[in-house]
């Protein structure tokens, strides 16, 4: 059995942006009850996260970007009591609270104290239930349900704080990680891969890709099999040659053919195999080093049933 982390913190259920939107504190909830009712939470080492720093969020971003989503923050905190729950706009589908900024910080925080676990050896991989989700922001623009990068600020740390030299970023959300691809394109320290719905939002694809990137569009309806083919053709010869020394997961689980957010047709037992490719690949090359973040998934179900698969992998369990 691995040491598998299993961090998250209840700032994050706080953040929310109004009845019926799908990017919900619920999320949350449904991966808690399914480790309970599975009996996987006893396997795994359970770590509340704490707070970044507005340092750490420069890692990645830029210093106007984080000042104008604060200031956001304090404008709400401001009007906090008001009988009414107050919000701000980002985007049209993505919206502040009043406990957004500490949910974003939790968020991030969860990401760096798993990076740091992983790395002192402390752990040998970790997985962090956090939102909001981060694959949408870019270095200047938070979007998309996402405020700021959760994987590239760790990455960052990993490369530029902790001192490693190769790392690897795995994306399999149905949507393209266009903010984690705008942020780390052309740094030759990691190698990026993962697969993506096309065309479909946020429509940020490219063509030719960065040097370091292999993020391979695919079109509704796309099964496992063909998703499979992609892992096995695409990414693993490129990520071999990388030679990571940690491996970094971007784990949306909207791709699951019950996740009415997309249109793909992937289910539990692909998220297993996708898995255990980049254990065994963290084996030969990273001593098992992975640290892994949730980002989409929105069908409570099919989002909890596959991120306990996901686990089971982790922890071998």
């Amino acid at each position: 059995m691995n040491k598998t982390g299993f961090y998250s913190n209840p700032n994050c259920h706080l953040h929310e942006m109004g009845q019926g939107h799908p990017e919900s504190p619920q999320r949350l909830d449904a991966i808690a009850d399914r480790l309970l009712i599975s009996g996987l939470d006893i396997a795994l080492h359970m770590q509340e996260a704490p707070l970044a720093s507005e340092q750490d969020l420069l890692l990645a971003h830029e210093p106007q970007m984080i000042a104008d989503v604060k200031q956001k923050a304090q404008d709400l905190s401001a009007q906090e009591g008001l009988r009414q729950q107050q919000y701000v706009h980002i985007d049209p589908d993505t919206s502040m609270n009043a406990h957004t900024w500490k949910a974003i910080l939790s968020s991030v925080g969860a990401v760096l104290a798993a990076t740091n676990a992983v790395i002192d050896g402390q752990l040998e991989n970790a997985f962090c239930s956090v939102r909001p989700p981060g694959h949408h922001a870019t270095k200047s623009k938070s979007m998309g349900f996402c405020f700021f990068n959760n994987v590239s600020i760790a990455v960052k740390h990993a490369l530029d704080v902790r001192g490693l030299h190769r790392v690897a970023v795995v994306d399999f959300d149905v949507h393209h990680g266009n903010g984690t691809e705008d942020i780390l394109a052309g740094d030759e320290r990691v190698l990026m891969v993962g697969f993506y719905q096309h065309p479909f939002y946020p429509h940020s694809h490219k063509s030719p890709q960065p040097s370091n990137m292999i993020n391979v569009p695919l079109t509704a309806y796309t099964k496992g099999d063909e998703v499979r083919r992609v892992v096995t053709e695409q990414w693993m010869p490129r990520l071999q040659a990388h030679r990571p020394q940690m491996i970094f997961i971007s784990a949306g689980f909207d791709a699951h053919r019950d996740d009415e957010m997309g249109q793909m047709l992937l289910k539990e037992g692909d998220y297993a195999w996708i898995t255990q490719q980049i254990v065994e690949l963290a084996r030969t090359y990273s001593n098992g080093k992975i640290v892994s973040c949730l980002e989409g998934g929105y069908d409570l179900r099919a989002l909890s049933s596959s991120v306990e698969v996901h686990l089971r992998v982790l922890a071998d369990c």
